[in-house]
């Protein structure tokens, strides 16, 4: 079994994309409460911890702490699940968060878009390949932004053993059928993975579970993993009447205000894992906090959620 079959192997379950945590004074990394935070999640059921990535203030790291915050997931991990770690920036940089994540004994890589530019197909492709060669860990590509491939394109990465996948964060679903016929029809003997990669994956989940794209991340893991793994298991069992009660009392609600706060996907979760007790600080700028009438919405929607598991 190669390293790469092996980590594909262990990437089916809910991914835990865990906030980073900061001192709640000075705003310094508090690597005991991301600890904390990654072995509750593992504890509840996380298939995968997704260290550093989007939800993790990725972009607020520098090299240091981006390479302390994945080795205490690994740490924490201890083998009992995949560590993966996000690596962005242009090239050159992603490539050296490639090698702390490395070197801090994670599994594989989530490559993130590159910053700012709007590079085009080769460019694209130039980047991914250039990052899979600078390190030994699998990648899992990003799709989102500014980074959107073609069919053509995923096809010629898949041709790379070192890229095991791609996160689809778009939500083109024509495309993302596209990209799947395409690996299919081109490279039938080649085993891709494809992750639901949007903000709540769990809204989008019926449908890209049409495309049989069963895997997903998911943000309200961080801090309801009751209510997520709950929606996971009527998901996967076809429980119809579970997945449409959470999606109409919980998570259609929970979208709904995270799209009245620019930076939510991030801010709004981290308030989440405050409300559930764990002080894992604010977030860093550029991001800002939600203001007290959204945190008791919040509070109030999963509240909501968590009755709807009792009437269940």
């Amino acid at each position: 079994m190669t390293d790469s079959t092996a980590l594909a192997d262990r990437l089916d379950g809910l991914l835990f994309f865990p906030v980073t945590a900061f001192r709640p004074g000075d705003g310094a990394l508090d690597p005991a409460v991301f600890r904390r935070h990654v072995r509750e999640g593992i504890d509840a059921g996380a298939a995968a911890v997704f260290a550093a990535c989007g939800t993790g203030e990725y972009h607020a790291l520098d090299l240091d702490e981006y390479e302390a915050v994945v080795a205490a997931a690994v740490a924490e991990a201890a083998g009992r699940v995949p560590v993966v770690a996000g690596a962005g920036h242009g090239t050159a940089l992603a490539a050296r968060f490639a090698e702390r994540a490395h070197r801090a004994g994670a599994d594989g890589l989530l490559a993130l878009p590159p910053y700012l530019v709007l590079p085009d197909q080769q460019g694209l492709l130039r980047h991914y390949t250039e990052l899979a060669a600078a390190t030994p860990l699998d990648l899992i590509v990003y799709q989102r932004d500014n980074a959107v491939l073609s069919p053509a394109s995923v096809v010629q990465l898949a041709r790379n053993p070192r890229i095991i996948g791609i996160k689809d964060g778009l939500g083109d679903l024509d495309l993302t059928q596209r990209i799947i016929s395409a690996v299919r029809t081109e490279l039938p003997d080649r085993r891709l993975l494809y992750f639901n990669g949007l903000p709540t994956a769990e809204l989008t989940g019926l449908a890209y579970r049409g495309l049989g794209v069963t895997r997903y991340s998911s943000a309200v893991f961080c801090f309801a993993p009751d209510i997520a793994l709950a929606f996971h298991r009527a998901i996967g069992s076809g429980d119809l009447a579970t997945v449409e009660r959470l999606l109409d009392g919980f998570y259609r609600p929970l979208v709904e205000l995270r799209a009245r706060g620019r930076g939510y996907a991030v801010s709004l979760v981290k308030a989440g894992v405050r409300l559930g007790g764990l002080d894992v600080g604010g977030v860093r700028p550029p991001l800002s906090e939600p203001p007290a009438e959204h945190l008791a919405e919040l509070a109030a929607i999963i509240d909501r959620g968590r009755a709807l598991l009792a009437d269940g």
